[in-house]
């Protein structure tokens, strides 16, 4: 085990190579970048000096490369890759274009939202999940596991962003019922809240946004439950415990059930990515200032370090993900052996 978690470590560097190298290459071929824009400034204010049809002079190619030396642009493509592939390495990942500050602080700065509103729609959805699962394996073909089956695809059909918008519509500011925040983490009155004010205002605002979270993989893992307890229940090592006199309770949660969460425990890696990636669309709609909505905005403006720190942290999120994911699943089952 420890010979082929070392090799999974040792793949991260080419794979990150590889992934950082390719979209360093296409940010860098879409139009409309720092050069570009600058330039564009610069004829606006040229022709806000006097000239009412056409600039006053053309840009001179001196004020071009003074514009490329400060950003970077003055050196080959595959060189300025290196360069800043030699910095990330040393922990530098370099000055935003948009915020003018360095890319980690800026990155850090966001993490908490993107932690706070990942980790808790984890926590939910596996609290909820593996539970109703369990529970419509037991009640398989009855009426709870129809009902609930009904509500399940319901919600599944019905993409994460999507539903923001109809929870906005029904239940926040501006509607009918006018029941929560549709924007931001927490109220203009936070500072002069009690610390369980502070703490109950916060939980207030992010229910519409955890319940986005959820309803995206609420479906799939509940049935992955569902269906792996359903398999187990259907074996002889069941079926011989139930003969030798053992309830069909204790057959479900001392015997069946840890078999059960082997392809749930599959994906308990993944939640370094889910945490702090974000998602984009949900924190767009409703304006949490997280890594999604950081990625969306960094893209838009053209932002390179910003993208690119973004993207190599959460490729190395991913990476490091599926090795722990691997460990899960040995834990969770000890008849798999890594070689």
């Amino acid at each position: 085990m420890k010979s082929y978690i070392i090799k999974r470590l040792l793949l991260i560097l080419p794979t990150l190579f590889g992934i950082t190298l390719v979209c360093f290459l296409i940010m860098n071929a879409v139009p409309g970048g720092p050069i570009e824009q600058a330039i564009y400034k610069l004829k606006q204010s040229q022709l806000k000096e006097g000239s009412t049809t056409q600039p006053q002079s053309q840009i001179y190619s001196e004020e071009i490369e003074k514009i490329k030396q400060y950003y970077g642009f003055d050196k080959p493509l595959i060189i300025r890759y290196f360069d800043w592939l030699s910095k990330i390495i040393r922990g530098d990942f370099g000055y935003s274009y948009i915020y003018e500050k360095p890319v980690l602080t800026i990155i850090v700065s966001r993490i908490p939202i993107s932690l706070m509103f990942g980790l808790t729609g984890f926590l939910l959805s596996y609290m909820i999940c593996i539970p109703l699962g369990i529970k419509k394996a037991i009640e398989n073909n009855k009426p709870f596991d129809h009902y609930t089956s009904f509500l399940i695809f319901a919600g599944y059909s019905i993409p994460g962003f999507v539903m923001a918008v109809i929870l906005i519509v029904l239940f926040g500011g501006g509607s009918f019922l006018n029941l929560f925040p549709i924007s931001g983490i927490i109220s203009d009155n936070f500072e002069d809240l009690s610390f369980f004010g502070k703490v109950l205002d916060v939980i207030y605002h992010m229910v519409l946004p955890v319940f986005c979270y959820l309803i995206g993989n609420f479906a799939t893992l509940t049935l992955l439950m569902k269906n792996s307890m359903l398999e187990e229940l259907q074996k002889d090592y069941i079926k011989t415990a139930l003969a030798k006199g053992l309830s069909f309770k204790e057959a479900v949660f001392k015997h069946a059930l840890r078999n059960a969460l082997i392809p749930v425990a599959t994906n308990i890696g993944m939640i370094l990515t889910v945490i702090l990636s974000g998602s984009v669309l949900i924190e767009t709609i409703f304006t949490i200032d997280g890594m999604g909505l950081l990625g969306y905005e960094a893209i838009v403006n053209r932002d390179y370090p910003v993208a690119l720190g973004l993207t190599f942290i959460s490729s190395l999120l991913v990476l490091v993900g599926r090795i722990l994911s691997d460990i899960a699943l040995v834990i969770v089952d000890p008849r798999i052996r890594f070689r």
